[in-house]
């Protein structure tokens, strides 16, 4: 084995037997030895065109890395559509905090102007009257809805 077929059985794991259902195992067994191919010869390709730059497991960690960025940042904006773009009223604080393994005040400093702009820009549409959350709205409390 090399550093490269290592990282990329690090990075894409083969599901045990019973881990998906039976029927697909075989599918999913074949898509996750292409993505293994896939990043062995993408780790390979970069460490031949400068070693000292692409050294395999560093550049491993740095995708993962700016992978764990992204999807903080799609929670970050989808915290935000939740409460600012969801009619007739947003999303509670409880529910959203559940959903994204936080806590209600960190669902409350979770986003803010940037990523109501973001999503703003991905829909093309406008948010409700853009406000900071309040401890004593209505919606995070109601538990009826």
């Amino acid at each position: 084995m090399s550093v490269f077929s290592d990282i990329a059985a690090i990075c894409h794991p083969m599901p045990a037997p019973g881990e998906v259902p039976d029927d697909v195992y075989n599918d999913v067994c074949h898509s996750i030895h292409a993505k293994h191919q896939e990043t062995i010869q993408n780790l390979e390709a970069a460490a031949d065109a400068d070693s000292e730059e692409n050294e395999p497991l560093l550049s491993a960690i740095g995708l993962a890395r700016y992978r764990k960025e992204q999807a903080e940042a799609e929670i970050r904006q989808l915290i935000a559509y939740g409460r600012e773009f969801t009619r007739p009223r947003p999303y509670k604080l409880a529910d959203l905090a559940a959903a994204s393994g936080m806590s209600v005040s960190g669902i409350r400093t979770a986003y803010g102007h940037r990523e109501v702009a973001d999503v703003e820009q991905a829909l093309g549409r406008t948010a409700r009257e853009w406000r900071a959350t309040s401890a004593d709205d209505p919606s995070d409390t109601d538990s009826t809805s």
